[in-house]
């Protein structure tokens, strides 16, 4: 009979956040091409939290399960191989990789639907099996809690600056980076706006948020709460220009303003719609929903394949870029962190630690 491990895991049948329920499963030993994981730390993406909500419905290839094991960012160690393993050893310190099937170029509607945490099973668990080639190396110089914030924001912040340069040659020296929010992918692109050379402008309702983004680095805040006008304030700070790269993360609110004062030829980023979706009986009018739907081109942005994921890992050892962590819960607290993560209150990333 094979041996098995007892894991605790937070399950979701896709009906709210307050609904997770805390159980235990026995995980078996992995089979030839697999390894067992224990799970030390675990990010939040916002996501997360919608697929929980049972909102996030905007990929008709995905067809979601009953119930879930949510979220998709994790950092461990490999407890136990499979036959045949050649990749890793008992010890090694590995990330998990959201998307395991997005390799390299343009995500197809099947390697979607293979992503974890949503249409597949989650990382909010003690131990989990993983086929050997779903995991990439930790970066020594990281935490697992800092490692783990990297795979959704860092990535798609990461393809938001980088994604239309081929491959290893990431630029951004003498740009202008519009990013808008404090959240993950924001700050992620603040750090890789600053160590690749750009000019940051940053927004937020909050100065107390604005203040800690001019502490990493950023060179100009507008509080859009203060300045609702806030893309006639980013035309002034570049003499009229305009901003070269835009992080689009508001949606139906934001989207105009950022066509008004990106550069001519610049690039928009479609990431969020933390604004809203204008009228839920009508999505068409929201243009950032129906982007990252069809991942479509403004751009539509959908995180990164696993190469652009490794080449940002390599970035961030490089420059010894350290993620920007909000707060840590513990594994009993996940549902807490997750109502923590959906109130928006954040600066960075939320992370829960599955192991002490």
């Amino acid at each position: 009979m094979a041996k098995t491990i007892s894991s605790r895991q937070w399950s979701s049948a896709l009906d709210g956040i307050s609904n997770l329920k805390l159980t235990t499963a026995n995980i078996p030993f992995p089979i030839a091409g697999e390894v067992l994981v224990k799970i030390n730390s675990v990010s939040l993406n916002y996501k997360d939290g919608e697929t929980i909500e049972g909102l996030f419905n905007h990929h008709k290839a995905v067809s979601l399960p009953q119930s879930i094991i949510p979220c998709a960012d994790a950092a461990g160690e490999i407890l136990e191989t499979g036959e045949d393993v050649t990749k890793w050893k008992k010890g090694d310190r590995v990330l998990s990789v959201s998307y395991p099937e997005y390799l390299t170029g343009k995500i197809t509607q099947e390697m979607l639907g293979a992503g974890i945490g949503s249409s597949g099973k989650g990382v909010l668990c003690e131990y989990r099996i993983f086929k050997e080639d779903a995991l990439v190396p930790t970066p020594a110089f990281l935490s697992d809690d800092e490692a783990c914030t990297l795979q959704i924001a860092g990535t798609t912040a990461w393809m938001a600056m980088n994604g239309t340069r081929p491959l290893g040659s990431p630029g951004g020296k003498g740009e202008v980076i519009l990013v808008q929010g404090t959240g993950g992918v924001s700050i992620n692109g603040l750090l890789i706006a600053k160590a690749s050379g750009a000019e940051v402008i940053i927004t937020s309702g909050s100065d107390e948020k604005l203040a800690r983004a001019k502490a990493l680095g950023a060179d100009h805040l507008i509080n859009y709460r203060t300045t609702p006008d806030w893309d006639v304030e980013v035309l002034r700070a570049t003499n009229g220009k305009g901003a070269d790269i835009v992080f689009e993360n508001g949606g139906a609110q934001t989207t105009a303003k950022s066509f008004n004062c990106v550069r001519f030829g610049g690039l928009i980023n479609a990431i969020g719609y933390v604004s809203g979706k204008v009228d839920p009986a009508d999505e068409r009018m929201n243009i950032n929903l129906q982007l990252i739907r069809r991942n479509a081109t403004m751009v539509g942005m959908l995180n990164g394949p696993r190469d652009r994921f490794e080449e940002m890992l390599a970035f961030y050892e490089r420059h010894q870029i350290r993620p920007v962590i909000d707060r840590v819960f513990s594994f009993e607290e996940a549902k807490q962190a997750l109502q923590y993560l959906w109130s928006g209150s954040h600066f960075g990333k939320i992370v829960v630690r599955a192991s002490s």
